[in-house]
């Protein structure tokens, strides 16, 4: 009988490649992957600590497992275990616990499991390793387009953030790995490539000087990459657009016109208080640099509301900067206290009914800014990658996105299928924010 394992992820991008690598890592040793539900041998929960809520979700999920099958082996991996000070270790419902940079042990530690049936932790000081966990995947769950995690950690510490204490300092791959796993996605029919990480911005500064390589000059190996037709970008640190790079990327035909660059806030006060080592006037002069080289680039970027000691000037500085920016997409979060950070014990701590007035304001300016955007490509000429079926007013469409990532819609034709790019003309909306298209 074929062992039965049940995977779960929380958490961002990275967390999700990892679970994918975990997943074929089992199908390889002879487990049968199951839905997250009753009746698994194994339930693996990849678990997330960016905020106390996800600490919360994290606990509740492995909880859930247990309750599912009581029986069943649980193992609790991910960014939560690796920073959980112990709690883990009493909790019954949890048997494995397996953190950041052991998950390419996954199968081997189930065995030993198996065979010693005690609790067991796999936890390393994740901030005194300079080893890149070499994970890898063959196919992944979106069928059309593969996010490829090339780096891992993170050397800022921002003060809201607990991320360098769970992920550890900055390590990269080797592009030679990279390119060797992008070729068989490409071999297997992927046409789009999201390259991701921790910090992606920081790729390659750990290897040392005589091997030197930087996220361009690992975009442009990727670029070489026969069948792939597609490059995205996981979030950039502003200060990695300099002239070089944003001249040398816009000459790349496979380069998607499309990045996060992560902002947090529009006020200069509030961003030294994050750490965050730029200001607003130099952000602006990357999004400049961007729109000089790319026609009609879209800019989507993150903004916390309701930091501490935020007052309601700052709070306006950082509305109005965003507004002069027209973002396509504006991510909002409210502040959220992290136990472990610096920010949880600075004074001026906003009420939750404040950050949500604030919230709400920022996101009806990203609603505007969406809009205002999306009516921009009417009318234009966008390369669409077809990734699904829908039925919308009892019509057939295929549903994708086009290099700027706007979600578009084609009426099905029998000369196209999933998994086809194709050239288009933007001209209306079928709802908000699902643009449609027609072939000339």
């Amino acid at each position: 009988m074929k062992k039965k394992a049940a995977l779960h992820n929380l958490g961002c991008k990275v967390n999700a490649y990892e679970v994918e690598a975990m997943q074929q890592l089992l199908e390889k040793a002879g487990y049968e992957i199951v839905p997250f539900e009753p009746g698994a041998d194994v339930y693996l929960i990849n678990t997330c600590t960016v905020t106390n809520i996800a600490d919360r979700k994290s606990r509740q999920m492995l909880h859930k497992a247990k309750k599912m099958n009581p029986d069943a082996i649980v193992v609790a991996t991910g960014c939560y275990v690796q920073t959980d000070e112990g709690k883990l270790d009493k909790d019954e419902a949890v048997d494995l616990i397996l953190g950041n940079n052991q998950k390419k042990q996954i199968v081997e530690v189930l065995e030993e499991y198996e065979r010693q049936h005690k609790k067991q932790k796999h936890v390393i000081k994740i901030n005194q390793t300079k080893e890149y966990e070499e994970l890898e995947i063959s196919h992944t769950a979106e069928h059309v387009r593969a996010y490829i995690k090339v780096q891992d950690g993170c050397n800022q510490f921002c003060t809201y953030c607990i991320i360098p204490y769970a992920r550890g300092r900055v390590r990269s791959r080797k592009i030679s790995q990279v390119i060797e796993e992008v070729q068989a996605l490409a071999v297997r029919g992927y046409k789009e490539v999201v390259l991701t990480g921790i910090h992606l911005s920081s790729y390659g500064l750990d290897f040392p000087e005589e091997e030197r390589e930087t996220l361009l000059s690992l975009i442009q190996a990727v670029h070489e990459v026969q069948g792939i037709q597609r490059i995205r970008l996981g979030s950039l640190e502003p200060r990695i657009i300099t002239e070089e790079f944003a001249r040398t990327i816009s000459a790349l035909p496979k380069m998607c016109p499309h990045f996060h660059l992560s902002l947090q806030s529009g006020c200069d006060a509030t961003l030294e208080r994050m750490n965050r080592r730029y200001t607003s006037t130099e952000y602006a002069e990357k999004c400049t640099l961007l729109r000089k080289y790319f026609d009609n680039p879209a800019l989507t970027t993150d903004v916390i509301v309701g930091f501490p000691m935020e007052t309601e000037e700052e709070f306006r500085m950082s509305r109005d900067f965003v507004d002069s920016i027209h973002f396509y997409e504006t991510h909002i979060f409210k502040y959220s206290r992290r136990h472990g950070t610096k920010a949880a014990a600075m004074d001026g701590q906003l009420t939750e009914s404040k950050k949500a007035i604030r919230s709400d304001e920022m996101l009806a300016l990203n609603e505007k800014h969406s809009r205002e955007y999306e009516e921009s490509m009417l009318g234009r000429e966008l390369e669409i990658l077809l990734e699904e079926e829908i039925e919308m007013n009892g019509e057939q469409w295929y549903l994708g996105h086009s290099k700027e990532y706007i979600k578009a819609v084609l009426k099905k034709q029998p000369q196209y299928g999933i998994n086809d790019i194709v050239r288009v003309t933007a001209d209306g909306f079928l709802e908000n924010h699902i643009v449609t298209v027609h072939t000339s």
